[in-house]
């Protein structure tokens, strides 16, 4: 990575300002799961060990509509992360009041304040200058920690790097370090795994993946569109009628490289406890059926061509793994890439679904990586330059 981290400037006695991604689920306002904000721990212990003057957090959380919503506080996140580290955590109501300003003058040396969700206010998502500076009022050094939400060019995370020194945590170095380093210059074969709905969504993957990857495992609904480019009739099935040209032209430019199931799990309804049966992926899903997970022979076709990996790439699960009986493809998928990292094989799991799935099947400690942001992940995969990372200070 060819940016500055805080390994590169010396924090001690300066105000640090650090835009982390602790949008975490919260339901009755507890925190059902404290990833992110773990992630974020070995950065912060490290601006706290360079005894700075003070350190000033930021976040979103959730999409509230430009003004304050009580259950998007960042206030539970506050309470868990002061019990993470061992040491009181601040809230500043309104960042962008005075009242804020003087709250964090007052803090103690090495003391923490984390400002009220950065969504409450309308500029935050047009990356509006003038909040930029009411954040920028709060350090003398940006650090931006949060790769969930380097992809989105906002107040906290692009325009507000400009307005004072930027560099990365070390969140963001592990994160670019090991999803650019697996598609830039990876241990080959390199194979990457793409699943989820959609062949639309996942499209500049796809082309991005197919010039750099030398093969393409396809599971989830996207699978049934390649199908029915092919002619297969796919009963209920999730189908973009709108990329079937899309899929053919990927199909005719892939060749060998792009790999499909050889059988699916259908159901003749979208429910747990619906009807299943396996069927051959050359033959037409009955009318009132629907594929909704990959079968045991795609798991075991998947298996023997992964067993050949030096680096694998996984975006998206195998089927509505939400249902227990349609997650097996995609728990048995993860079961394979836990028996491979053991053995030196690079497992890279891009953030979103793939990563509850991961969780979900227990098997997150066993990955080498886990990315903690969906969307961020997904546009490095396309090959896209992220606005947060673009705007950190180059390494000299």
């Amino acid at each position: 990575m060819n940016k500055q981290t805080i390994r590169d400037v010396n924090l001690a006695g300066k105000r640090v300002l650090v835009r982390v991604d602790f949008n975490v689920p919260i339901e009755d306002g507890k925190i059902t799961d404290n990833t992110r904000i773990t992630a974020a721990l070995p950065t912060l212990k490290a601006i706290l060990e360079q005894k700075p003057r003070s350190v000033v957090l930021m976040s979103h959380l959730g999409r509230p509509k430009d003004k304050p919503e009580a259950q998007y506080s960042l206030k539970p996140v506050a309470a868990e992360l002061s019990r993470l580290l061992g040491q009181g955590v601040e809230v500043a109501e309104d960042p962008t009041s005075d009242a804020a300003l003087e709250q964090a003058n007052k803090l103690p040396q090495g003391g923490i304040l984390l400002l009220e969700n950065t969504r409450f206010y309308p500029g935050e998502t047009k990356n509006d200058p003038e909040l930029a500076k009411k954040f920028a009022r709060f350090g003398d050094i940006f650090v931006n920690d949060a790769f969930g939400s380097a992809h989105r060019a906002h107040s906290s995370t692009e325009a507000v790097a400009h307005l004072m020194p930027a560099v990365a945590g070390l969140l963001m170095e592990k994160e670019l370090d090991y999803l650019a380093t697996a598609l830039e210059q990876p241990k080959r074969p390199l194979i990457a795994i793409l699943g989820g709905a959609k062949v639309s969504d996942k499209i500049k993957v796809i082309e991005s993946l197919l010039a750099k990857a030398d093969t393409l495992l396809i599971g989830g609904g996207m699978a049934n569109t390649f199908f029915a480019a092919q002619g297969r009739k796919m009963g209920k099935s999730l189908v973009e009628a709108t990329a079937l040209d899309m899929a053919r032209d990927l199909l005719k430019k892939a060749g060998n490289k792009l790999v499909l199931p050889v059988d699916q799990v259908i159901a003749d309804d979208f429910k747990n406890d619906a009807r299943t049966q396996t069927v051959e992926a050359d033959a037409d899903v009955p009318e009132n059926w629907q594929v909704l997970d990959i079968g045991p022979k795609s798991v075991e076709q998947f298996r023997k061509i992964l067993s050949g990996a030096k680096t694998i790439v996984w975006n998206g699960p195998m089927g509505v793994f939400e249902m227990p009986n349609f997650a097996k493809g995609t728990n048995a998928v993860a079961q394979i890439l836990a028996e491979l990292t053991p053995k030196g094989v690079i497992t890279i799991i891009g953030g979103g679904d793939s990563a509850s799935a991961v969780q979900q099947a227990g098997l997150a400690d066993k990955m080498t990586h886990i990315s903690t942001g969906g969307g961020a992940s997904l546009e490095l995969l396309e090959g896209q330059a992220l606005p947060g990372v673009v705007a950190l200070n180059d390494r000299k």
